[in-house]
């Protein structure tokens, strides 16, 4: 059995925007992910609200540091075949004033830490698949803590392949899937079903699984 571990935030826990609650467990795209595999896959969900890749927060709380707590989370989890980071929309937040560049480079500190991490078997390193967060916006009354983010997202696509190059996998969901527009910051249930989709057909068919 392969073991993938889903590393995300409030977009890979299920936030719904309609009023934050938590999307039905097989409506999140890492559950459509594990039902399009199959049973020779182990698929873990590891998302937190508000998640950033490696800064702290001095509002919603330090924990939701992604870079403090990933290796803890690595060993949890291992043995682990392929480890997905989906990061990034946290640090688009205004009280941050970080580039997109600045983010792709908080994502690359995360998976330089998963290659040296000797959590796949034999103590190696784990697969790792990046997914390039989608475009965010329109942005509602309710989003403020984005303002400037919409236009750093749309940068996204750039700054993330320029950054990661070949030290992992990438998939871009910038032109895939799309924000919801109650808050234009978080998934829809037809984006989840989308992602969770293109993620297998990725695996299948780029990674040989």
């Amino acid at each position: 059995m392969k073991t993938i571990l889903c590393y995300g935030d409030s977009n890979t826990w299920g936030y719904n925007p309609l009023d934050g609650s938590r999307y039905a467990k097989e409506d999140r795209w890492s559950s459509v992910l594990k039902k399009e595999l199959g049973e020779k896959f182990d698929v873990i969900s590891e998302g937190l609200n508000g998640r950033t890749t490696v800064w702290d927060d001095p509002i919603e709380g330090e924990f939701k540091n992604g870079k403090k707590h990933i290796m803890a989370c690595l060993h949890s989890h291992k043995p682990l075949d392929l480890v997905i980071v989906f990061l990034g929309a946290n640090d688009l937040k205004y009280k941050f004033s970080l580039t997109a560049f600045d983010i792709a480079k908080g994502v690359e500190t995360l998976v330089k830490i998963i290659k040296n991490s000797e959590t796949s078997p034999i103590f190696k390193s784990p697969k790792i698949l990046v997914i390039i967060p989608p475009i965010i916006g329109p942005l509602s009354e309710n989003s403020k803590m984005f303002i400037g983010g919409v236009e750093k997202s749309k940068e996204f696509s750039k700054e993330f392949k320029d950054v990661l190059g070949n030290q992992c996998y990438l998939l871009d969901t910038t032109n895939i899937i799309k924000t919801s527009k109650i808050d234009g910051v978080h998934l829809t249930v037809e984006s989840h079903k989308i992602l969770g989709k293109i993620v297998a057909n990725f695996i299948k068919n780029k990674l040989n699984y």
